[in-house]
């Protein structure tokens, strides 16, 4: 998924150098003697990252089922909102189908990552089996249609309402103008439920909307304590600055990027909640696997039973996924993955004839369905318990993450290579899931931040010139990995260096343009861009007012809570209440702190009693003011408050200090 920007209260110059630098820290790194059962590295060692050899280059099955049941592609043009601002241009990625009509193969690409940026070029309206169709390359996600007795069933409806309802178009333009009867969101990830609007724009009515326990309060949470700094580092994992261009971004490895539209949420009317639970929608039946804890905290895989064919949510894709995204986010339980992965198995061993997913292309046949859940169980599994093996042996996350390997049989699989998540960054979250932030060294316990440690490492080294000088002899040797640390301590000892900015600017590039991780290309590419350029204002996607509305007005409170600057807020004490639609709200700012409790009485020690719906409460908090909001008491007590509201930064640095 991607993180929406808060607003309001919610707040390239190597070139061909690239080619001579081989590089694939996700997946395939070397391990040295010393560390292949598990020890530590020797001393004085460095294990080299390099590609493995003899990936099957020439199964073209992916492209057979990518291309697989195509009806026709979108030929709209951009995809634009009603103010004309650009949501979607399919167009964009042009220049993957030529090179690949050309039989080009760009050297600024790796050639595993450009193999699956050919695969997510694809782009249209799909059928995927009897009464099922899917739109692809519309959006981060894909939609799928499924036609009932009446009308139609549509599953994760993109992430814009723009991008939604032109995938529907393009559907109904090819198959009929067929009604609504049900929409279904697989996951609280908004890349599966944002365009809902587009599918159904007065809202659900008497359409039900399915999704699993839980969804309401994971979908409205996600992004509301932190959704700021995830959104600002979403902008390197998803390249939004960058070009689209063989040079610079070539799409995300889960999809090609996200849309830029409105952002809705329509509440589900019915919650799914156990595995077994059968449900009958427009005469289409529809049986149910839960697997909270997987991708997300709560998602389902669901069964057609009388057309064979199964949704595997985003829990079995054609890549490796996060365990943690690089964007940030709770830690995922990459040991309940691999377990739901083999309740999958059981349960769709003999009853599937294809598989399709939120992302990516289907998978046809059930013994190729048994194995692509097999592959992708062994991996999640393999990672878990090799790395908690690794833990228990002493071992870093850090150390761990330089040596762990998958098995052969599973590292040579497509499905599983590091395309969106990695080795590296995976095994590190299941360490920092078990272990947290620390490694256990006391030298690690109490140090600088990064401009005070870079300060002393640059004197030490020396000086600028001398730290810029050790930086070409490592990366002269192929140690562009100690080269970035060095330019890095430069970097962030005088940001205003332009020989150390530059300097640094073109090793990201040789890296991003060398890894296979299709993020891990984003950030080095943008770390690059705003080195040289500085940070660059960048579209978001915008939230309607579905997901202001879902939100409790106890969500709300804690969303202010974070902003309040607790040094300025130390001598304040507020008692106030909200008495919000029948319900009062005691909101306390005491010793820094913002805390709430709710009944249905008010509060003998408010100072201020504030009598308000919902909306005007949002409307307030976004700095719209007080009308028709009533008023007892101190009125100051409020402007006190809100004005201790810490402004989120959206475009805060993270390549310089």
């Amino acid at each position: 998924m991607t993180p929406i920007n808060r607003r309001g209260f919610v707040a390239a110059t190597m070139g061909a150098a690239a080619a001579a630098v081989s590089l694939n820290p996700q997946t395939a790194q070397a391990v040295p003697a010393a560390t292949a059962s598990g020890g530590r590295p020797r001393p004085g060692t460095t294990p080299t990252p390099t590609r493995t050899d003899g990936l099957p280059y020439d199964d073209d099955a992916d492209f057979a089922d990518a291309d697989r049941g195509f009806v026709a592609a979108f030929t709209g043009g951009p995809v634009t909102t009603t103010a004309g601002r650009t949501v979607w241009d399919p167009a964009a990625y042009d220049f993957v189908r030529e090179a690949e009509a050309a039989g080009r193969t760009p050297g600024t690409v790796d050639p595993s990552l450009w193999r699956q940026t050919r695969l997510l070029s694809r782009q249209g309206l799909y059928r995927v089996t009897d009464r099922i169709y899917q739109v692809r390359g519309m959006d981060l996600s894909n939609m799928t249609i499924v036609e009932g007795d009446t009308g139609i069933i549509v599953i994760d409806p993109l992430i814009s309402a723009e991008t939604a309802a032109a995938a529907l178009a393009l559907y109904r333009e090819h198959r009929g103008d067929r009604p609504v009867r049900a929409m279904i969101y697989t996951h609280p990830h908004v890349d599966h439920f944002g365009g809902c609007r587009g599918v159904l724009p007065d809202g659900a009515g008497d359409v039900p909307v399915l999704a699993p326990q839980g969804f309401m309060e994971h979908a409205v949470s996600e992004n509301v304590y932190v959704g700021t700094a995830m959104a600002r580092r979403a902008s390197y994992m998803y390249g939004s600055t960058l070009p689209r261009n063989a040079a610079a971004q070539v799409g995300c490895g889960l999809g090609l990027t996200v849309s830029l539209g409105t952002v809705g949420l329509i509440a589900p009317t019915r919650s799914i909640s156990a595995t077994g639970e059968e449900v009958t929608l427009d005469g289409v039946r529809i049986r149910f696997q839960m697997t909270p804890g997987t991708e997300a905290q709560e998602e389902m895989n669901f069964l057609f039973p009388d057309l064979r064919a199964v949704c595997m949510a985003e829990n079995a894709t054609h890549t490796m996924h996060n365990i943690l995204t690089l964007r940030g986010a709770q830690v995922r339980d990459a040991h309940a993955w691999a377990g739901h992965l083999t309740e999958s198995i059981g349960l769709y061993t003999g009853t599937a004839d294809v598989a399709f997913a939120s992302h990516h292309w289907p998978t046809w046949g059930n013994d190729a369905i048994v194995a692509l859940l097999t592959h992708q169980r062994d991996l999640y599994g393999y990672l878990h318990d090799q790395t908690v093996r690794l833990i228990n042996q002493g071992l870093t996350g850090t150390e761990i993450a330089e040596t762990f390997r998958l098995p052969p049989a599973l590292e040579g699989v497509w499905a599983n290579r590091g395309y969106y998540g990695s080795l590296s960054h995976n095994v590190k979250a299941v360490y920092q899931r078990y272990m947290g932030w620390f490694d256990g060294n006391p030298a690690h316990l109490w140090e600088h931040p990064p401009a005070e440690e870079a300060r002393r490492w640059v004197e030490t080294l020396g000086g600028q010139a001398a730290v810029r000088a050790r930086a070409r002899h490592y990366a002269d040797r192929g140690d562009l990995r100690f080269a970035v640390t060095l330019l890095n301590h430069a970097v962030f000892d005088d940001p205003g260096n332009e020989r150390s900015r530059r300097q640094l600017a073109g090793l990201y590039t040789r890296l991003g343009r060398a890894v296979e991780n299709a993020v891990w290309r984003n950030f080095y590419l943008t770390a690059a861009r705003e080195l040289l350029h500085g940070v660059a204002p960048h579209a978001t996607a915008s939230l309607g007012p579905d997901m202001y509305l879902a939100l409790t007005v106890g969500q709300i409170v804690d969303s202010m809570a974070v902003r309040v600057d607790g040094p300025r807020a130390w001598s304040l004490r507020i008692l106030l209440d909200w008495h919000v639609e029948g319900t009062y709200w005691h909101l306390r700012l005491v010793n820094g702190l913002l805390t709430w409790t709710s009944d249905d009485r008010p509060a003998p020690d408010a100072a201020l009693t504030m009598t308000m719906t919902r909306p005007q409460l949002l409307r307030l908090l976004a700095g719209e003011g007080t009308d028709g909001i009533a008023m007892t008491g101190d009125r100051s007590l409020l402007t006190r408050l809100l004005g201790v509201l810490e402004a989120p930064r959206q475009d805060f640095p993270i390549v310089t200090p």
